[in-house]
């Protein structure tokens, strides 16, 4: 089930080498492999408490392992000190699942936050802020207190904070959770423009099967600015430099990786286990 690795040398954006972690004498992963190509897309599913969110947190180098090794942006962060992790966290995009929002400031300082604290110029900041909520068609938002918004709102705000830092990578905690099915379809529309316009490889943790394979069967067209249908299916599990980026689901079982492979290969599965999922 898993699929042969890139035969071009390039480097994986995220690797992960036996990892493991656990709380209070109880291991959550139990030896965690694989890596994550650039521009590729790694779908995450599990049933809660396998540790979807917890691998997010490792790469953001927000938790670290008690055993094994990650990698990120060619450099081994699993044994970083605290202030060498401060500035790796400024390549890393991390949208949480309720938003993360300050509630205390308004739109505007939210997805400029970041910007700040890095010291950048003010007409900059202005400028990248503007740019990412009119990415996320919320550009009429900036004074509005996060309170004043919905809930789709408020996750796409969070898409524009991340994206006004420019990422290289970005972290998706159950983006869609909770949203209407039509709210989530925004959600995913602006995952799919992050991933085909700037390049963004990207990691979701998800309970929505239908996100992932929305990710896969989709792309984001720049000229037409419009969703369209990847034309061959058979192909969406591609390689690094091919015309569509990759997208690969990773399942979980019991703190381990049960399934690795392209979205066919999961959706044609007969296994019991797997099949929860496409249910």
């Amino acid at each position: 089930m898993t699929p042969d690795p890139p035969q071009n040398g390039t480097a994986a954006v995220v690797a992960f080498t036996n990892v493991k972690i656990g709380f209070e004498e109880r291991d959550v992963l139990r030896g965690v492999s694989f890596e994550v190509m650039p521009r590729e897309t790694l779908v995450l599913l599990g049933e809660t408490g396998t540790g979807k969110t917890l691998t997010l947190k490792l790469a953001a180098g927000l938790l670290r392992p008690t055993q094994g090794r990650i990698e990120v942006l060619g450099q081994e962060i699993s044994t970083m000190r605290e202030q060498e992790l401060l500035t790796y966290r400024r390549q890393v995009g991390f949208v949480f699942q309720e938003g993360a929002l300050f509630d205390s400031m308004t739109v505007a300082e939210n997805v400029a936050y970041r910007l700040r604290e890095d010291r950048l110029d003010e007409d900059e900041i202005q400028s990248r802020v503007q740019e990412s909520l009119r990415f996320v068609e919320l550009e009429h938002t900036g004074e509005l207190l996060p309170s004043e918004l919905s809930g789709g709102m408020r996750r796409r705000v969070s898409i524009a904070r991340t994206l006004a830092t420019r990422p290289p990578i970005v972290l998706y905690d159950s983006p869609t959770a909770g949203l209407d099915p039509v709210t989530a379809q925004t959600i995913i529309t602006l995952i799919l423009r992050l991933r085909d316009v700037f390049g963004v490889t990207a990691i979701m943790a998800t309970h929505r099967l239908q996100d992932g394979f929305g990710l896969a069967r989709f792309r984001f067209d720049a000229q037409s600015k419009r969703v369209v249908r990847v034309e061959n299916e058979a192909n969406v599990l591609s390689r690094v430099g091919d015309e569509e980026p990759a997208t690969r689901f990773m399942v979980y079982r019991e703190g381990r990786v049960y399934f690795e492979g392209a979205p066919e290969e999961l959706a044609e599965s007969k296994d019991s286990y797997l099949q929860r999922f496409l249910v």
